[in-house]
């Protein structure tokens, strides 16, 4: 069995003229119904902001 976690990500991408309030927003969506967690952001030159988002892959064990 292993113990190191595995998660999936999602990126979300908002363009400059999207405001800090918005973008927040969708992160409180995400991570309030699809139990995501904000695991990156970055803001680049032009104003872009892209996040990264990440929940934790449950394996269940099917033993008979």
């Amino acid at each position: 069995m292993s113990t190191m976690t595995e998660y999936e990500y999602r990126v979300l991408t908002f363009d400059r003229h999207t405001s800090k309030a918005d973008a927040r927003q969708a992160v409180r969506e995400h991570a309030e119904y699809g139990r995501w967690e904000l695991s990156r952001t970055v803001i680049y030159v032009g104003g872009v902001r892209r996040m990264w988002l990440r929940r934790r892959i449950m394996r269940v064990d099917r033993t008979a």
